[in-house]
């Protein structure tokens, strides 16, 4: 199985998020040229992070744009029965690190282009690869590349992204704005509390604030019963402050992670937030008038909403798949959807119940259903039954 010898190629590459995927994508870039594609190098956010485009086929048509990325979680800390960058098979599991999520699909997809490479002279419409860098890290590295998909001679006919879904369609996840909370106090003896404002009190009165934001949120907020949680959440992560037991400290940092339902206003919600912020202030105005609790958003993507269509009944016929869902988890579908002039969907081989975990693994009969997948969608592309 082509595939699997794909997925043992990229394993082997420790793409962990941070570090340089240079030697995987120049391999990758290598073996589609290698197949008669056209491809493109385009720089990510950080030195050594690239993404790369391939088209096979007429370059003047619109095609199928499958999208994945290359990057994958840290396995340190992790008790991994396998080694995480060897792919190892049992019992019809293939076990390493980025099985699931989402090496699985790219290993699918660039079989697939060797499938499609065999047929290249009946390609009516191009079968296209989109891979990208630095996803884990709040899909930081694919807007770089997005701004070249744009200036395509003709944009896709629908993209296609291969996050795990256990090969369901999905049709839509949340938005997700991640935010720096700065508590700022005034230091003092702790003998002497009085004389200054401690920011782990403020940060504390601040996290009861987000409690009571999350329930305003779940009782007046939008609902989407799709979701496994059916409504926007605030979660705050890490929270750091104080140097000394015998110091009232003057900072304190929390880390904000506000996932959005599509169509819910996070402006709002953010305004609530600063609003309670202030109010949680004012009473030390006069007394310490550096006091100050401050909301920084540090990343932001999009949430999904594609709703129904032809693409998705097609995409239904060629993969079997009729259940819809919507994902709990973020990904690159609502920048591709503010970006191209094209519908998303999300299906790929694997479960993330698999995914950041140790001894990650994809099943051998969700590659098998993706091959398939993908096959059916080479036989469309060359006899012309699309959609649109």
């Amino acid at each position: 199985m082509h595939s699997i010898d794909m997925l043992t190629t990229l394993i082997a590459y420790p793409t962990v998020s941070g570090t340089s995927n240079a030697a995987l994508i120049d391999h990758v870039e290598a073996y589609l040229r290698g197949l008669g594609a056209t491809t493109a190098h385009v720089a990510g956010p950080f030195p050594g992070s690239w993404n790369l485009f391939a088209s096979l086929g007429p370059s003047e048509k619109r095609g199928i744009l499958l999208s994945g990325h290359s990057d994958v979680v840290p396995v340190e800390g992790q008790p991994w029965t396998y080694d995480p960058f060897t792919l190892t098979q049992r019992d019809g599991r293939l076990y390493g690190r980025g099985t699931a999520d989402m090496k699985g699909f790219l290993a699918c997809a660039l079989s697939a282009f060797a499938r499609a490479a065999q047929r290249k002279d009946d390609l009516i419409a191009p079968l296209q690869l989109a891979i990208s860098c630095e996803e884990e890290v709040g899909c930081v590295g694919v807007r770089s590349l997005l701004p070249e998909l744009e200036a395509m001679p003709a944009q896709p006919l629908l993209c296609l992204i291969g996050e795990p879904t256990s090969m369901r369609l999905a049709t839509g996840h949340k938005g997700k704005l991640a935010l720096k909370v700065s508590c700022k106090g005034r230091a003092a003896h702790s003998a002497l509390p009085a004389l200054g404002l401690n920011a782990i009190h403020l940060a504390a009165e601040f996290t009861t604030a987000v409690r009571a934001e999350q329930a305003r949120i779940e009782a007046e907020g939008l609902r989407d019963e799709a979701f496994e949680v059916p409504f926007s959440t605030l979660h705050i992560g890490t929270i750091n402050g104080g140097v000394a037991l015998n110091i009232v400290p003057d900072h304190c940092a929390l880390a904000l992670e506000l996932r959005t339902i599509p169509g819910e206003d996070a402006d709002a919600v953010l305004a609530n937030l600063r609003a309670a912020a202030e109010a949680i202030l004012a009473p030390y105005a006069a007394s310490v008038p550096e006091a100050a609790i401050t909301l920084e958003v540090v990343n932001a993507y999009p949430g999904l909403d594609s709703g129904d269509g032809d693409w998705l009944t097609f995409m239904s016929g060629i993969s079997g798949a009729n259940q819809q869902i919507k994902l709990a988890f973020g990904t690159e579908g609502g920048l591709f959807d503010q970006s191209l002039d094209s519908p998303v969907i999300i299906c790929g081989p694997g479960s993330m119940d698999q995914g950041h975990k140790p001894d990650e693994f994809v099943t051998l009969d969700q590659l098998t259903r993706c091959d398939a997948m993908l096959d059916a969608l080479i036989d469309r592309l060359c006899d012309g039954r699309l959609p649109g």
